[in-house]
Order: C-alpha cells, then sequence, then structure tokens
C-alpha cells in the first residue's frame, strides 16, 4: 500500500514538472490563450496622483475603456485620493510608478519616507532632483532602496493590490545599481516591472541571458515624443499602431483635464503638459482610436494577466 502511494506522488510530480515545462515553451500570448503571433497591447496611464485633474482623466479612461492600466505616484498630493477609488474599485488594474524625481518648476514633492533618510534623493529645499541625471549622481543605493520599498509599501497599506511596478521619468535605470534594486524588487513583491527587451544590451550576455527568459519583458513600448507630432494628434499613435509587432506591447498615456489647475501645475511645460494630456485623453476616448486597434487586430491586456502568469511560470 505504501510503495502504492509513493508511485502515485512520484507519478504526479513527473506529471507537474510535464506541464510546467510545457508551459515554459509557450510565449505570453499562448499563455494567456491567444494564437503565437498575437499583437499585445497593454493601454497605460501615466502618473495618476499627479493632480486631481490627473486622477479626473484616468478614472474618465477607466470607466470608458480607453485605458487597460494606470500607475500612481506615491509621493504625491493627489495620491490619496486616487488610492481611494481605486480601493473602492476592486479589479481596476493599477501598479506603483516609482517615483524619485520632481520635474515641475513649482509643483513639487520629496519622498515618503523621512527625508533624513533619503537625504541623497533630495536637492537643497528638500524635494525630488527635478532631472534623472541629477538623481543618477547623487543617490545612495540603501536610501534608494529604502524609499522605494516605502512607496510601495505604502500603497499595499492603503488597500491597493498593485499588479505591477513602473518608474516616473525612467528615474530607476538612472544608474546601474538603481537598474538593479528595480529588478530586484520584481522578486520581492512578486511583481512585473516594466522593462523593455531592448534594454537587455545593457548587461553582460549571463546576466542578459537570465533576464530574457521573464516572461514580462517588452517586445515594444510606445510613448508619444515631442518630434513625433506633426498634424493631428492620432497621426503618431497610428504610426506607433500601425507598425506594432506581435509580442508584449505597451502605449504610454499622459492623462488630464486641460484645467486651470494642470495649467498652474505645467507652466512652463508645453511637452506633457495640460494642453498636451487633454490631447492624449481626447485620443483614447475617441472611436478613432478604437477603431485603429480593430484594425489592426491589436488584443488589449492589463498587467494583472501577466503578473498571473509570471506568477504561474514561477511560483512564488
Amino acid at each position: 500500500m505504501m510503495k502504492t502511494k509513493r508511485l502515485i506522488l512520484v507519478i504526479a510530480g513527473f506529471l507537474a514538472i510535464l506541464s510546467i515545462s510545457a508551459q515554459n515553451s509557450k510565449n505570453l500570448a499562448e499563455l494567456l490563450g491567444y494564437p503565437k503571433d498575437s499583437k499585445l497591447l497593454i493601454i497605460h496611464a501615466d502618473d495618476m496622483g499627479l493632480s486631481h485633474s490627473t486622477n479626473t482623466a484616468c478614472i474618465k479612461a477607466f470607466e470608458n475603456k480607453g485605458v487597460t492600466s494606470g500607475s500612481i505616484m506615491m509621493p504625491c498630493p493627489w495620491a490619496l485620493e486616487i488610492a481611494g477609488y481605486v480601493k473602492n474599485h476592486p479589479g481596476m488594474d493599477v501598479g506603483i510608478h516609482l517615483t524619485m524625481t520632481a520635474e515641475w518648476d513649482s509643483y513639487k514633492w520629496g519622498g515618503v519616507s523621512p527625508s533624513d533618510q533619503i537625504s541623497s534623493l533630495l536637492d537643497k529645499n528638500g524635494d525630488f532632483y527635478p532631472s534623472v541625471e541629477e538623481l543618477g549622481k547623487a543617490a545612495k543605493v540603501e536610501e534608494a532602496e529604502k524609499e522605494l520599498r516605502s512607496q510601495i509599501d505604502k500603497a499595499i497599506a492603503l488597500g491597493i493590490e498593485p499588479t505591477h511596478l513602473d518608474t516616473h521619468m525612467g528615474s530607476v535605470l538612472a544608474n546601474p545599481d538603481l537598474v538593479k534594486i528595480y529588478l530586484n524588487l520584481s522578486d520581492i513583491y512578486h511583481l512585473p516591472v516594466l522593462f523593455p527587451r531592448a534594454y537587455l544590451s545593457w548587461f553582460p550576455p549571463e546576466m542578459a541571458k537570465a533576464l530574457g527568459s521573464k516572461i514580462f519583458l517588452l517586445d515594444n513600448l510606445f510613448m508619444l515624443e515631442p518630434k513625433m507630432i506633426n498634424g493631428e494628434w492620432i497621426e503618431a499613435y497610428k504610426k506607433g499602431i500601425n507598425e506594432l509587432k506581435p509580442g508584449l506591447n505597451q502605449m504610454i498615456v499622459h492623462l488630464s483635464v486641460d484645467n486651470d489647475e494642470m495649467q498652474a501645475i505645467s507652466k512652463g511645460h508645453d511637452d506633457y503638459g495640460s494642453a498636451w494630456r487633454q490631447h492624449d485623453l481626447d485620443l483614447v476616448l475617441s472611436s478613432d482610436f478604437k477603431d485603429l486597434l480593430k484594425s489592426n487586430n491589436v488584443i488589449l491586456i492589463t498587467w494583472k494577466q501577466v503578473k498571473d502568469v509570471m506568477n504561474m511560470v514561477t511560483p512564488k
């Protein structure tokens, strides 16, 4: 009888190994139940929590299926507002927009950690540096890790279940040590991170090979840049969507209502400023944009789906 039980356990274990091996041989699209060559796209709202007008716009985009994902800047003054909304609306695909810069001229913030514990991340006024370059030169590794973990932990304490991690202004890419922290946070919190496959060229071959197996790597990342704007707002996005390749793609949009609040925040910054963000909001809500996605056979997905697959292939 005992031998029979042992045999059953051995067979069950063997079948489990075969199952995991079969899963690992499939790409993300297949693991999600789509054809291997599917164009998967996450439409992502950056900077949630930046302002009340940003929160208003992002909520509208979520409610009207203009975006499939978003992420919150926990150090910002309006983070609590959007965190409360997310907590009361289960199912929203929201991650943490890890933040270590404050770029606006007259609208600033520091960290969520006590300032005396992250002093290398702060300028003489106690605010985050305005540029990634300044951050990269000044940041101490242990202080950066403390602050980033504090931002994630604060969101969780507020009742948010993050679906992923990404980065404001690419600040976690400011130097190699910060990149390592960023990738390590994925393992600690069992969350996918925004990381384009193209970035693997930064790493030594062996490390790049190991990272290359991560299911969450983006095959393509699209974000509108000022040099792309020519004619109607949709034209640059149309080019980006028409050029989408099979695999995991993300399109980042910046949403706000163009009002007095956002105009004051972004004064002197036309790029990604108030009018820009209204244009992006109008775009994702438009029927032309949705028709464009449909005509290109784009499959919209969320980071939550990626997270679930990641943790299925690599159990906690």
